[in-house]
């Protein structure tokens, strides 16, 4: 037979993976990287609500300091008024009034300016909560003092418990498994792949029957030299993950540090609270003592003046020291990763 002959040839091949190492690692290593996502994920949310904590803190003490100085301007415009009285009734001396007028302008001032920071702060709180402009914000509540209640576990349960839910640490941990696996797929890909296949078709003269042929088996691939690609791969894979692993070293030691520096920081704070209260009755008394004198007629305003200046100072102090107590407790709970269950 002399050609051309025309010929037709109609083929399916399928073929189905039956061992595949570094398919399987890969993929097991994928969803580890995930998983190591949503961790990172759920610490910045963790941040996200430490800055919210932190901003509506901001806002209490701008609260609390509003009402020490609305407590300052009462103070000085009742030393204003004992002043009018004694000039009028012939017992003081005008000194005495521009004294008080001085002092209730300076209050005054004070209360402008800080009622200007605590504007300030809301303003910070409504972008930390993504709250727009018109939206109603009600601040129902005030540094509490410390209680019974927030009394600390010991260091051991709280440092296992960081670790145990902090997500920075987690996600760290998670990669770096992530990071050895891929290294273990990059050496699986020496190993041999095996494989079914199966062809079908037909085939035959466009005057004639066609003919089915087809054929079946196992397939074996074997990577012999691909220009040192693999060992490239494997270096490249193994410094991953030996970064990988320090990094979920470091993260630890941080998470370690971070819990004992806000157990410090508590513990310190609940004293200062407590020396800063212990201020504030003895700067009362010392208003008290010094007003009472000025009524009697015994002193001037002066002395009343300095103790209300004192006074302030301690109501500042107790103010401040609340509002470092209560960061300590959210720098705590942002410690052990769990900054959205703190009350």
């Amino acid at each position: 037979v002399q050609g051309p002959v025309r010929s037709i040839d109609v083929r399916a091949r399928i073929t189905q993976n039956l061992i595949n190492v570094p398919s399987v690692l890969n993929w097991r290593a994928t969803a580890t990287d995930a998983d190591a996502v949503h961790y990172k994920a759920d610490a910045v949310a963790d941040k996200a609500a430490e800055r919210g904590a932190t901003a509506y803190l901001n806002v209490l003490r701008a609260e609390a300091r509003i009402a020490a100085r609305e407590a300052d301007s009462s103070l000085a415009a009742e030393l204003l008024d004992i002043a009018k009285q004694q000039v009028a009734a012939g017992v003081g001396i005008a000194l005495d009034v521009t004294r008080a007028e001085s002092q209730l302008a300076d209050t005054r001032a004070r209360l402008i300016a800080t009622r200007g920071d605590r504007d300030r702060s809301v303003l910070q709180l409504r972008h930390e909560l993504s709250l727009a402009d018109g939206t109603p914000l009600v601040i129902t509540d005030s540094l509490r003092q410390p209680s019974a209640a927030d009394v600390m576990n010991r260091e051991e349960e709280i440092l296992q418990r960081a670790l145990n839910t902090r997500a920075d640490y987690r996600a760290a941990v998670t990669q770096s498994d992530g990071a050895r696996m891929h290294a273990r797929a990059a050496v699986a890909e020496r190993l041999p792949a095996i494989s079914l296949y199966a062809d079908h078709g037909s085939n035959g003269k466009e005057t004639e029957r066609m003919l089915g042929t087809y054929s079946y088996g196992v397939q074996v691939s074997l990577p012999i030299f691909d220009g040192l690609h693999l060992e490239s791969r494997k270096a490249e894979e193994a410094a991953r993950a030996r970064e990988a692993e320090v990094t979920a070293r470091d993260t630890k030691r941080q998470v370690e540090t971070d819990v004992r520096t806000a157990m410090i920081s508590l513990a310190s704070a609940r004293e200062e609270v407590a020396a800063a209260q212990s201020r504030l009755v003895l700067a009362e008394q010392e208003v008290d003592q010094a007003r009472e004198r000025f009524r009697q007629g015994v002193s001037g305003n002066a002395d009343v003046i300095t103790a209300s200046m004192t006074l302030n100072s301690a109501r500042d102090l107790v103010i401040d020291a609340l509002t470092t107590y209560h960061l300590a407790r959210v720098a705590l709970a942002s410690a052990q990763g769990a900054t959205t269950l703190l009350q």
